[in-house]
């Protein structure tokens, strides 16, 4: 614990009552911030997945208050304030806003643009008030700016290092015209900007409202907040077990080089203090996965931020006790200039990794592996006989795994993100895009006690002349773990289907020309099942059976129940007999990395 903390903990809060008002005010004004972005937002990768976050910051750059939006920014955020602090320093002015997309100063890869706004009072700087969204476009070689087979950040897009986009009040035209003959798709890019924008001079209105209601002592109360955080989140960690856990994944390849990439997190907890090291983990490679240590960071908070207390505040504090390694030169901290636009892929196999290390020490909180967003991202680009240009970006969302004592979700958001595919009407209306499936695909979810959840399929039928379609899956060959027997979920996959008929079978991230009429048809993978499927109760199988959500056939290999001959029915002493039979000799899960693949326990 820190003096500064230590000193508080014997002190105790000087105020409790104005500590509550103020934790819940900031928290409330951050919801605010991100309400603001979802209603004035013009892309539907920020308007309805959702993909963005806002923050409030104190004048040393200490995240105060973070909206509920994603996890995966938690963070992350406080990297570009501090970015923009150590370029300005003393010429930070009242009225300025930054921008930054730099993710080796500031941001986490291109495609996000953090604002960052300065609140004075009377000359004095007091905090500040931030948003980051995902843009649509980014410029670059590909349409959408998240192509995996990049090999150098310079290929990715325009790149904005700590700047002005407000010069006291005033907004920089140049840098505004800069964004707009950049990108492919400026209505949308500078509308999500100018949503950004206002959600940030609402922060700034609502931190100068509460330091106006408290005085000097406002400050005062958000470092006792930052304090309280502090010991909530020690005392919680020293709940959690001393000792050390480790852990192994794999992305199947980064898009242009087949081997296997390595993950291994370490978590020690001695105490109240934990870290997560990622020694071990494969060095940084060619393709655009690689993922900067900002968000490395704070994808790793993230998974442990959901094993804790819930009424935890979302702030400073909480990072405290908590230390993440990433040695340089790796998949979780490469060296500039390598490309990182892709980087979503590698923060959700960071989580699922450090969620399998934590399924060691909760066990009985711990899920087994979903089809986490964003998981897989589709891109899509080209300009109609209109001359009018086109860029359909979406990162599908897809299913749980079965947990403890119950099956894994279908079709949600994923465990470190919050999420929304587009609906089909909305993207039929705005884009040269026909949505001709949308469903479940029986048989999917790892088979367990808890089954996992369901892949989902999307078809798109493509309806310009010519244009050019991304697909950045994975798990196509190390697939969803299950744990404790579970089975793993099924791969992943995805093909197009051209205007003659043929279809055409692509690895699990590729780039290829799309004409009218051509059908891509991707599949997500489907969330590992937990616990041995022997020990699910005929009823539950025969529920599934009736919804459709497995076929007879898995039924009975998957699960040992069989049928009578109406096919709705379970025959019991059949059953009994088969299961009996396969507990004899139970099949090993098929290409799948047992939860204790690496793991260990000291």
């Amino acid at each position: 614990m820190t003096s500064s903390a230590a000193a508080r903990s014997d002190a105790g809060t000087r105020d409790p009552f104005a500590l509550e008002l103020i934790k819940n005010a900031l928290a409330t004004l951050a919801d605010e911030m991100a309400l603001t972005i979802s209603r004035t937002a013009r892309s539907f990768v920020v308007k309805e997945a959702l993909d963005f976050s806002t923050a409030l910051f104190l004048a040393d750059g200490e995240l105060i208050a973070q909206g509920t939006c994603l996890p995966f920014h938690l963070g992350a955020m406080p990297f570009a304030v501090a970015s923009v602090r150590r370029t300005y320093r003393e010429r930070i002015r009242p009225g300025d806003l930054f921008i930054t997309n730099d993710p080796y100063d500031g941001s986490t890869h291109l495609p996000d643009i953090v604002l960052v706004r300065p609140i004075f009072r009377s000359g004095t700087l007091l905090g500040f008030s931030a948003a980051l969204a995902h843009m649509t476009d980014i410029g670059g070689r590909v349409p959408g700016g998240n192509a995996s087979d990049s090999t150098e950040l310079y290929q990715e897009g325009l790149r904005i290092p700590p700047a002005r986009l407000w010069r006291e009040g005033e907004p920089d035209e140049t840098m505004l015209r800069l964004l707009e003959r950049n990108v492919r798709v400026p209505d949308k890019v500078l509308g999500d900007v100018r949503s950004l924008v206002s959600a940030c001079l609402l922060g700034e209105r609502g931190f100068l409202k509460l330091f106006d209601q408290y005085g000097d002592d406002f400050l005062t109360h958000c470092a006792d907040l930052l304090d309280y955080t502090e010991r909530f989140t020690r005392a919680e960690i020293a709940k959690l077990p001393d000792g050390q856990w480790q852990f192994i994944d794999h992305i199947d390849n980064d898009g242009i080089d087949p081997q296997p990439i390595r993950f291994v997190v370490t978590i020690t907890i001695a105490g109240d203090e934990m870290t997560i090291d990622f020694t071990g983990t494969s060095p940084q490679v060619r393709g655009a996965i690689n993922c900067v240590y900002p968000f490395t960071r704070s994808a790793a908070l993230a998974c442990v931020r959901s094993v804790l207390d819930l009424s935890i505040p979302n702030n400073a504090g909480y990072f405290r006790p908590i230390r993440v390694i990433a040695p340089e030169a790796t998949i979780v901290n490469p060296r500039a200039p390598a490309a990182v636009a892709a980087r979503g892929l590698t923060g959700v196999r960071i989580g699922d990794t450090v969620f399998g290390a934590l399924a060691q020490i909760v066990p009985e909180l711990m899920p087994a592996c979903g089809a986490n967003a964003p998981e897989v991202g589709v891109s899509f680009g080209g300009i109609d006989r209109e001359g009018r240009t086109h860029v359909y970006l979406e990162f599908l969302v897809g299913s749980w795994g079965g947990g403890p004592d119950r099956d894994g979700m279908d079709a949600c958001t994923g465990t470190l993100v919050n999420y929304a595919n587009t609906p089909a009407e909305l993207i039929e209306a705005d884009l040269p895009i026909a949505v001709e499936r949308y469903a479940f695909v029986p048989d999917s979810g790892g088979a367990g006690r808890w089954r996992g959840g369901l892949s989902l399929e999307r078809h798109l039928r493509f309806k310009l002349d010519r244009g050019v379609l991304q697909i950045r899956s994975d798990r196509r060959e190390h697939l969803a773990y299950g744990l404790h027997g579970g089975r793993p979920g099924a791969p992943s996959d995805a093909l197009v289907v051209r205007a003659n008929g043929l279809e055409e079978h692509f690895p699990s991230k590729f780039l290829t020309a799309v004409g009218k009429d051509d059908v891509l048809r991707v599949r997500l993978s489907g969330g590992g099942g937990h616990g041995s499927p022997l020990q699910r109760e005929p009823w539950r199988v025969l529920a599934d059976l009736r919804e459709e959500k497995i076929t007879p056939a898995h039924a009975k290999a998957a699960y040992g129940v069989v049928l009578e001959e109406a096919g709705d029915v379970v025959d019991e002493p059949a059953t009994r007999a088969l299961r009996a039979k396969l507990e004899e000799s139970p099949a090993a899960p098929a290409r799948a990395d047992k939860p204790s693949s690496g793991g260990c326990r000291a």
